[in-house]
């Protein structure tokens, strides 16, 4: 990514947006992680309902967060090429 090093408000702005699309993939991730190991966690125990529905709320809110954030940063990498190769 470009760095914002100038003045200029468009680079600073996709700048913070790539700083708070790498925290939402990070969070998505993680989340998606948790849910991994609460299931095997309730596969090896009894199988509670909490267990169940932890895993579902944390695959659910885990694609609901990495969703967006795996498109704009695709979206931040090509406005990043196209500045490069000057092709707008």
């Amino acid at each position: 990514m470009l760095s914002p090093a100038t003045d200029d408000p468009i680079l600073e702005k996709r700048a913070r947006v790539a700083r708070l699309v790498s925290l939402a993939t990070r969070v998505g991730y993680t989340l998606f992680a948790i849910a991994v190991v609460l299931f095997f966690w309730a596969l090896f125990t009894r199988f509670a309902s909490t267990l169940a529905t932890a895993t579902t709320v944390c695959l659910i809110v885990g694609s609901l967060v990495l969703a967006p954030a795996m498109v704009i940063k695709y979206a931040v990498k090509a406005a990043d090429r196209a500045d490069r190769e000057g092709d707008w």
